[in-house]
Formats: C-alpha cells, structure tokens, sequence
C-alpha cells in the first residue's frame, strides 16, 4: 500500500528544494528522500526543524552534485557519509546509503549501499526508519515505523542489544526518544537492554553524553523518564551525583502549573546535590562549556541564602551578590525544594523581582580611593570592599556626598 503525506512547506523551502534537485539530476528520480526526525514530525503534525536527507549517491558523488549545482558543501563526516549542504546559511546533512562493517559501541566503519531496506536496518528506532519523497510517498521499510509514530511506540530497528553494541549512545536516545514522544508504557525489550548494557555509557565522551542529555531533559515533562532511568540503573551510570528525584520532580512540577519555559540546564542543576563540588564534577565530566560549568556552579553558592520570605531589601541585596541570573536559578531550585505550592505568592515574587530592579553601579572608582589618600595597591581594594559593605547595608544609597565622607573616614582611619 503507497502512502502519501500532503506536501509540506518545508519540503518546498528554497535551500531544501535546490539541495534536492542536485542530487537528482545527479542520480536519477529517487535517488534521494528525507529520512528521519522531519519525516517523523511530518507524521504527527508536529514542527519541522533540521531537514536531514539520505541519498544512494556516494559521498563522493554528493560532494560534486552538490558542487556542479552551485551549492558549499561541508565534508562533515564523510568516512560515515554524511555532508552538510549549505544554502543561504543554513545546513542540511546528506547521508549516504550505509550499513555497518564494524562497530565498536562509539564508532562504526560504514560501506556505502544503493539499498534503502540495508539503510533502514542499520538505524536506531523504527519511527526514525522512515523515507519521504518529494512528492509526498512515504516509505516504511520496517513495516512498524509509521504504527509506532501515531501509538508512541519506540522500538529498536531489530534486536535491541545489537543496535545498543553498535552505538551505546542509543540507550539515552531511548529514553531521550521515549520522554519526547512515547505513550504508554515502554517496550519491555528495549528497557530490559538499556539495563543490561548500561556500562557501555561509560565509554562514550562527555559532548556526546551531554548534547542527548540535554535533549532530553528539554521535553515537556521527564518525570517519569528519569524515574525509570534511575530503576534500571542508567541514571547512575551517567550522572553518579545524584541521591534523589525530589528536587528536579518538583522543578518540573513549578514549570509546569505556572507555564514556564522549560530550562534543561537548570533541570540538570536540579538532579545533582546543592554541592559545588558535585556540581564542577559534573560540568567536567560532561565537558560543558565554560558560561554552563559557572551558571552549574552558581547554583549552588553558598554566599547568599534564598528562601520565599525575604525582604525587598535582602532580594535587592542577593541580586547585587549574586546577579539576576544566578539568583533567579537559586530561587527557582529552592522552590523546587520547598513544600509550598506553586500558587505560593512570595517565591512567585522573587522570581519576577530582577526583572523590575537593575542594580546600580557602585559609586566609587579606584582613582577617587586614591585620591583620598590611600596607597595604590591591595589597600585600594580592601577599602573598595569596607566602603561597598556599608553602601549595600544602606540599600545602595544614591547619596554621593555620603559616600564620599564615608571614604574619607575610612581613609583617615588607616592612616593611624
């Protein structure tokens, strides 16, 4: 039976369409189709982002269609047989035909196929093994790929341990795929593998690990996914730091009754201790970048204590200590913490507080400390630090006089 899915418009998008014609004129009609998560979302009516192409061109031969049509092409993983095509700034990855020689549970030698059927076989869940045509003509060369998308069924392509010993970076994708797209209650023979193979993330690197992590915590509402991560032991192997779910569940319960923005980051804060070591150990681990290691370890700075009953004047001066971002995220975590519901007034307070009070700029320079007789060098700072305290104890005063005679005082007494 031939399926057909009406023509979507990313389909008909420029930068698609002209990716498209070049590998047809180069190898024939069929000789490529959208594969994977855009012909998955097509299916259930959801959003298209990356528009990932296969093609029976080798790539090779990709490299000089794309090239004779006029379009860079990137050789972004070629040994694998995949090249980024680049219109109009964006990228589109074309794949070549492949089945596996050889794997390592981290990387696979590939031979390059014409057979689409090999192609599917070689792929992670049978949702992800579907091929769509330009014309609208979806392939299904499982047979189960299509029922699994509408039911939420997500299932191996094949024996689950031989696609998990190919790639052990498939076990998070389960649970990745299973958070953002399954109902009901998951495949008994993919959890059974996921446990039973679950050393096997260890090898992996840390980029890998975190990019498919990050992913995941970005769905609507992992609750339950981390739950069963965690009884089967995957959990443990890939982030040891964490004790218990309590905190995150109620994260996620916060987001959820007040309609915020999910922050995966902050999700993965929420899972480990409020610990700073914990946390660096993490961050490094997963090789995050520099900006997400700091904002990992911000949450869990002990300079400052948060709790919903502050003062306007002790917000003020938190966010001063801590800046906006900092404190919103310590806000944020000590809710999730907390018992108090997310109708509670106060935390809801905190949180919009930074966006309706800038800090102001302190109001003494190193020159002006100078000039009041003070030698330069560490002296200069530790009077910055003396002058500052009492200036934030005064709520910030605007009073530059008063400030001034402060330094003065200041000055003259460390001169005795």
């Amino acid at each position: 039976m031939t399926i057909r899915l009406p023509i979507q418009s990313w389909m008909n998008a420029p930068g698609v369409a002209a990716v498209m014609q070049a590998l047809v004129a180069r190898g024939g009609p069929g000789a490529a189709r959208f594969v994977g998560g855009c012909v998955r979302d097509a299916v259930l009516g959801r959003p298209v982002g990356d528009v990932d192409i296969a093609t029976v061109l080798a790539p090779q031969e990709t490299l000089g269609a794309l090239a004779g049509a006029g379009i860079r092409a990137e050789p972004t993983g070629i040994d694998h047989g995949t090249v980024t095509a680049v219109v109009a700034g964006r990228g589109y990855e074309v794949t070549s035909l492949r089945r596996d020689v050889q794997t390592d549970g981290r990387r696979a030698v590939v031979a390059f196929t014409t057979d689409w059927s090999e192609d599917a076989q070689r792929r992670d869940f049978r949702l992800n093994a579907l091929y769509l045509d330009t014309d609208g003509t979806l392939y299904d060369p499982t047979g189960e790929g299509l029922a699994d998308a509408r039911t939420g069924r997500i299932v191996f392509v094949g024996d689950a341990r031989t696609r998990i010993r190919e790639d052990y970076l498939r076990i998070l994708r389960f649970f990745r795929f299973w958070a953002w797209y399954g109902r009901g209650a998951p495949d008994p023979d993919a959890v059974s593998a996921c446990a039973a193979l679950k050393d096997g993330l260890a090898t992996l690197s840390g980029e890998r690990v975190a990019k498919e992590l990050l992913k995941l915590l970005a769905a609507d509402d992992p609750r339950g996914v981390l739950r069963l991560m965690a009884a089967c032991g995957v959990l443990n192997v890939l982030l040891p730091e964490v004790q218990d779910l309590s905190r995150f569940e109620g994260l996620v319960g916060v987001e959820t009754d007040l309609l915020f923005a999910c922050d995966p980051l902050l999700r993965l804060a929420a899972l480990a201790p409020d610990d700073p070591a914990a946390l660096g150990a993490m961050g490094e681990r997963l090789r995050l970048s520099t900006r997400q290691k700091r904002r990992l370890l911000n949450c869990a700075s002990d300079e400052v204590r948060i709790v919903s009953w502050m003062s306007p004047r002790e917000i003020r001066r938190a966010i001063y200590r801590l800046g906006a971002e900092a404190f919103k995220d310590r806000a944020v975590l000590a809710w999730a913490a907390s018992d108090r519901p997310a109708t509670t007034p106060q935390w809801r307070m905190l949180l919009v507080y930074p966006d309706t009070w800038t800090p102001p700029p302190f109001p003494l320079s190193g020159e002006e400390i100078m000039a009041a007789g003070v030698a330069e060098g560490p002296l200069v700072g530790r009077v910055r630090q003396e002058i500052e305290t009492w200036w934030i104890d005064l709520d910030f005063t605007d009073d530059k006089m008063a400030v001034l005679e402060r330094l003065k005082a200041v000055a003259q007494g460390l001169a005795y």
